[in-house]
């Protein structure tokens, strides 16, 4: 039953959007049947593009534990992730993503990410965002340094 109320309350922290300038975005990251982090959007209060309900909601958690480390975490979220919540969630070991709507249904009220989907998926010479690369030897000499380095935290 846990499953249900965690989703519950990610559905209930987006339906209390609908009144604000917000999204209708909200999650809630839960471990040992407790939750550990909630969030709503809060892109345009704060304007800050990455504050999505996912992000929020993984930065609380992270606070409350401690660690950027979120292993056996579950993410119950309103939506299915976007792109960058999918890499926060992942980068963040969080053990498992739960949705209720897709993202055909957050296409149908306006916030459609299938260009970055696709986007991410072309090859860098083929993407409309131009990117290129610079100054690689020096900054590869940053890397080395931080490989060398004893005690190092990696994640």
């Amino acid at each position: 039953m846990d499953d249900v109320k965690f989703m519950r309350r990610a559905i209930e922290l987006s339906l209390g959007c609908v009144d604000s300038d917000e999204g209708p975005f909200g999650a809630v990251v839960a471990r040992d049947g407790r939750i550990i982090g909630e969030g709503v959007n809060r892109v345009v209060p704060s304007g800050d593009p990455t504050a999505h309900a996912e992000i929020v909601a993984i930065r609380e958690a992270c606070r409350a534990v401690g660690s950027h480390v979120l292993d056996g975490a579950v993410i119950y979220t309103s939506c299915e992730p976007c792109p960058m919540c999918l890499g926060a969630i992942w980068w963040a070991r969080i053990s498992e993503i739960v949705y209720a709507n897709n993202r055909e249904d957050a296409a149908a009220i306006g916030f459609d990410d299938d260009a970055i989907y696709q986007e991410v998926a072309a090859p860098l010479e083929s993407r409309k965002l131009p990117i290129r690369r610079m100054s690689a030897s020096e900054a590869l000499e940053v890397f080395k340094r931080w490989q060398a380095k004893p005690g190092r935290v990696p994640y």
